[in-house]
């Protein structure tokens, strides 16, 4: 894998690193050959990404991952050093959607129930009554989620998977739509505990955040020095554009998008061909090719198609399979990375015509 040089410092951005692509999307923000504006729910969810735009610089492929994760009903893993609008972006997003957010700083002292809830005892009637923790909303943003201890980040596994906690034996509903982004710092960062691997396969996308380039951060730097507020999306013009009745609607219409047996199979063969990489200590699991077949089905609604084609499945393969694949030791010494494993998959499985 080569890796381009990054003229402002900081990480670079490797060749074959593609985030989620934005090319199927017109400049007015509706995909190429879908419905126009007004009640179509395609449309709505499209111009989430418009909307973010006013107070979110750069970052279009993220914005585009986590509107598919959105439809597709998963998690979100967002990565970045500190200061690239991690933060922002999730919040301009719930804006956009009209959901209801709450954030939940993780720290190395966060105990479980500070996310999921507790009993508390009320010495008044003598009884015991539930604390709902952040954990009951529909977006909750995670925020530098490798920080706290194992203990307290499988508090969240269940909520993401099950979309309910068990509190004291009782299981509790959480409201839909429910979609947890949680965000992370680069793992060689001090203070920092790797996701365990149960943990990584429930997020449906992992998506990088790289350091603006910069004409961006110069972009940055002028809404900032003409009164933008971060604290103040109405003031930055956002507004809600879609809302859960339209997402709701639209996961139903990307649950009908069609699939053929050729691109069924190009899916498998892709996620068994990371399980044979010299490489590669624990391949893709079938879990992760259910994953991106949920993501390629998103992309391809959002595309204005009700069928798959195998470049929405190429398009997808690195945001949802990066995290799914451990390495051996020896080969993260070679300089190898999960990238370089899926494009080696993506070069030399055969692509069905």
């Amino acid at each position: 894998m080569t890796t381009a040089p990054n003229p402002q410092g900081g990480p670079s951005r490797p060749d074959d690193q593609h985030e989620v692509p934005t090319t199927a999307v017109s400049a007015d923000g509706v995909p190429d050959g879908a419905p126009g504006h007004g009640s179509d729910p395609r449309a709505r969810l499209v111009a989430v990404r418009k909307e973010v735009a006013k107070a979110v610089v750069g970052q279009d492929p993220a914005v585009t991952g986590l509107v598919i994760a959105m439809l597709a009903g998963g998690h979100v893993l967002l990565e970045g050093v500190p200061g690239v609008a991690k933060t922002l972006l999730v919040r301009t997003l719930a804006a956009a959607l009209d959901v209801d957010t709450k954030r939940l700083q993780f720290t190395p002292d966060l105990m479980p129930g500070d996310v999921t809830g507790s009993l508390i005892y009320d010495a008044r009637t003598a009884e015991f009554s539930f604390r709902q923790g952040p954990v009951f909303t529909n977006l909750l943003l995670a925020d530098e989620i490798n920080r706290t201890p194992p203990k307290t980040q499988a508090a969240l596994l269940e909520a993401m998977e099950e979309h309910q906690v068990s509190v004291d034996g009782a299981p509790r509903a959480l409201p839909e739509p429910f979609m947890v982004v949680a965000t992370q710092n680069p793992v060689e960062y001090e203070g920092t505990y790797p996701l365990p691997e149960a943990q990584l396969d429930r997020f449906l996308l992992k998506l990088i955040l790289p350091l603006p380039e910069r004409g961006e951060e110069i972009e940055v730097l002028t809404r900032h020095s003409t009164g933008f507020n971060p604290r103040d999306l109405p003031a930055a013009g956002v507004h809600a554009v879609a809302t859960p009745a339209d997402l709701a609607v639209a996961r139903e219409q990307v649950r009908t998008v069609d699939a053929s047996p050729e691109v069924l199979a190009y899916i498998v063969d892709l996620v068994r061909s990371t399980r044979t990489s010299p490489s590669v200590s624990l391949g893709v699991s079938p879990r992760g090719a259910t994953a991106l077949l949920a993501t390629a089905k998103a992309w391809a609604w959002l595309s204005g198609r009700g069928f798959v084609t195998p470049d929405d499945v190429k398009a997808l393969a690195l945001p949802t399979l990066r995290h799914r694949i451990q390495l051996r030791a020896e080969a993260e010494l070679e300089g190898v990375s999960t990238e370089s494993v899926i494009n080696g998959a993506l070069r030399s499985v055969p692509v069905p015509r």
